[in-house]
């Protein structure tokens, strides 16, 4: 079985501009004598490999903690992607692929792609960027219920199908939470 972790590293990740990077504190250390070694994380939950539910661009949309687990845990199709997405393409990735879709590269979902994503059958999209497009295109797929996967790492894996665990961080009343994105070859 071969797994791959599609997590970025927190503290290296690119920071989405205006968004605050994260930091940290070591609040015990060993080296300092403490029995054990404990640290306090301050960071915006869109930072790194992240979900974004509903309500980040939708009032009163559901909750990162309202989104059930298995939209993020389940079979995915990996497709690689660059440039401007045009309808045709998105109904092209939509009839080859399972209901979770990451794309490799760097697409530029357009609000025609994402209207195509809006009403097939697809759960969940993930990209390798920080953001999968612009408000409108947050506004579009968040609108239909299909959960985002942002700042994956996606460069050392082959199209194909997967097996996808990336269940984020339970936290209610939340737009957003990190998590820890793998893939395994099904």
């Amino acid at each position: 079985m071969k797994v791959y972790d599609i997590s970025k590293e927190l503290f290296s990740a690119e920071v989405y501009p205006g968004d605050p990077k994260p930091e940290y504190e070591r609040i015990m250390s060993t080296d300092k004598g403490d029995i054990c070694n404990l640290s306090a994380l301050s960071m915006c939950a869109h930072n790194g490999t992240h979900a974004d539910a509903p309500f980040h661009f939708i009032s009163g949309g559901k909750t990162i903690d309202e989104i059930p687990a298995d939209v993020f845990v389940g079979e995915a199709s990996v497709v690689s992607f660059n440039g401007m997405m045009t309808a045709k393409d998105a109904e092209k990735i939509c009839g080859c692929s399972k209901k979770r879709i990451l794309l490799k590269g760097n697409p530029n979902i357009t609000d025609k792609a994402a209207e195509i994503f809006a009403v097939s059958n697809i759960m969940l999209i993930g990209v390798e960027n920080q953001t999968v497009g612009a408000s409108d295109v947050h506004k579009i797929l968040l609108g239909k219920g299909i959960a985002l996967l942002e700042g994956l790492v996606l460069n050392s894996v082959e199209k194909g199908d997967y097996l996808l665990s990336a269940a984020p961080l339970k936290i209610r009343g939340f737009d957003g939470a990190p998590c820890r994105a793998v893939l395994i070859k099904i």
